[in-house]
């Protein structure tokens, strides 16, 4: 006759026992959760960023789109529906919205990055990091360059490719702080420090051009010749022809 292990089943049966109490628990903890009231709101942004848009602004949109935010329940709460509220804003590139164990509810926020800053008949806007128009904020301004002429559907992208590259450079972005869209297709530059004229030609080889410039300053700078040139023209990829 078989003999039955009472020790291994007694072992089995309180692991049975243990998983079933541990989803038990799972289950009473999370339904707990999921009624809990939303305590508060928090919003943060990212990268510590100038605000272009305001902590009480992005707390508006989120009581806005729901008024009961403060006494609903967490699994009541539509975080999609609050999302798409944020990201419309025409200052704020993309948000996440979650509510913590604790009740609070947060909002992430991620800026527009300008680039370059438009003069037109309409009057004054940013261009951002993706190339999309960008009104102007009552907060704070963006030290960016400043564009005249026009921007159309022709040259749009390959300005916006330029505006990125002398965002994404250190030494262009502190020292390019005008450009000039002429109706040849041709891009006058100023530089913040000298009063000469950067005389760019169209939006081809780019990056060479700037090469050159940065390597032509560097040279100018040691030598204390910046100061007698009216015209630096950077059309010819081989050299830098300057005009005194």
């Amino acid at each position: 006759m078989k003999k039955f292990n009472w020790q291994n089943i007694w072992i089995n049966t309180r692991l049975v026992l243990m998983f079933a109490a541990v989803i038990f628990l799972f289950s009473f903890t999370s339904k707990r959760n999921s009624e809990r009231k939303i305590t508060k709101s928090v919003v943060v942004f990212l990268e510590n960023e100038d605000l272009f848009v305001t902590h009480e602004t992005v707390n508006k949109l989120l009581i806005e789109n729901n008024s009961q935010a403060q006494t609903i329940r967490k699994d009541k709460l539509d975080l999609n529906k609050l999302e798409r509220a944020i990201d419309s804003h025409n200052m704020i590139e993309k948000s996440q919205v979650f509510v913590g164990i604790d009740g609070v509810l947060k909002a992430i926020i991620k800026q527009k990055t300008p680039v370059a800053r438009v003069f037109d008949e309409k009057g004054s806007f940013y261009y951002d990091y993706q190339g999309n128009p960008m009104p102007l904020s009552d907060n704070f301004t963006a030290r960016v360059p400043l564009v005249s002429g026009e921007i159309n559907k022709e040259n749009r992208k390959d300005l916006n490719e330029l505006f990125r590259y002398i965002f994404d450079d250190a030494f262009l972005k502190k020292n390019i702080i005008g450009i000039q869209i002429l109706p040849s297709g041709s891009l006058k530059m100023m530089n913040r420090n000298f009063n000469y004229e950067i005389d760019f030609g169209k939006t081809i080889n780019v990056e060479q051009k700037f090469n050159n410039y940065k390597a032509f300053f560097q040279k100018a700078v040691v030598d204390s010749s910046l100061q007698h040139y009216k015209k630096i023209n950077l059309k010819f990829t081989q050299q830098v022809v300057c005009t005194k």
